[in-house]
């Protein structure tokens, strides 16, 4: 992938550019023909357009780093300064005062709390509990700064980034986990535990629980590789299952499949609480 200045810099001629061996990414930048468009190739192009402290946005920040949000393009960037037209598969977002950036693998982003609350523009509260817990997982920030950032700041989405803090914790180990977190939830059901040890009675270690009801002794599982385990693992999780099992625990296994349903999902959970309240 390359610019117009670059090809005649080699000698490329913008008539040459204009036949079969090249194709147009996006105004100013080509590639070959026989090359595969790809979602890097769509951030390089667009880095390569933008003016001078201009920096990727929004949820391509968030793919770029490794949370994939919604669809590929358009790409998302904002700037302070935008003269030109604006280009398919690019939206331009205008900030005003300078850009909190900083690079990642060689492009320019907006830093992580600044990205949480521009992403309030475009998610959902639940996808932003996903977006917070992950960032903090993966150490991008902190409960603090977030909770920091989105306390001050008077930016576009920062209402729906404020509701989500209020869910949002340290912790979680996945996405798909956060969303069952919120939606047990946001549905009334107590906030559990998250990522914890068990033990029996004697302080014996039994399993490491996703979502842990420990004066219930209930726990909530997201299984996201049912059907993907080999032999051993599911060996491993029976063993696991019988543990907690047999030390008076109920375990509750969600898929991505009862993940469409999440009414239902609340429905179980809530049942199994209710029954060890009356066991109690």
């Amino acid at each position: 992938m390359f610019t117009v200045a670059e090809a005649a810099a080699l000698g490329v001629s913008r008539r040459v550019l204009q036949g079969g061996r090249f194709v147009q990414v996006t105004p100013g930048v080509h590639r070959l023909a026989t090359s595969a468009m790809t979602f890097d190739m769509w951030v390089g192009a667009t880095v390569r357009v933008l003016p001078a402290g201009a920096a990727i946005s929004h949820v391509t920040n968030l793919r770029w780093r490794g949370l994939s949000m919604r669809s590929e393009t358009p790409i998302h960037a904002a700037v302070t300064d935008w003269s030109r037209p604006e280009r398919d598969q690019i939206t331009i977002h205008r900030y005003i005062g300078q850009l909190e950036v900083e690079s990642v693998r060689g492009i320019p982003l907006l830093t992580a709390p600044r990205t949480f609350v521009d992403c309030g523009t475009m998610l959902s509260v639940r996808e932003l509990v996903e977006v917070g817990d992950w960032m903090i997982q993966q150490r991008l920030a902190t409960l603090e700064t977030l909770f920091d950032y989105v306390t001050r700041s008077h930016l576009d989405g920062v209402q729906r980034a404020r509701r989500a803090m209020a869910f949002v914790q340290p912790g979680a180990e996945s996405p798909r986990e956060s969303r069952l977190r919120f939606v047990l939830i946001a549905a009334g059901l107590p906030e559990p535990e998250i990522n914890t040890d068990i033990h029996d009675e004697r302080g014996n270690f039994l399993a490491r629980g996703d979502l842990v009801y420990r004066s219930r002794k209930v726990v909530v599982e997201y299984d996201g590789w049912h059907h993907e385990r080999d032999a051993e693992q599911r060996q491993s999780d029976i063993v696991r299952r019988e543990k907690l099992e047999s030390a008076g625990w109920r375990m509750i296994v969600v898929t991505a499949i009862d993940m469409e349903r999440p009414d239902e999902v609340v429905a179980r959970v809530r049942r199994a609480l209710a029954s060890r309240d009356s066991a109690g």
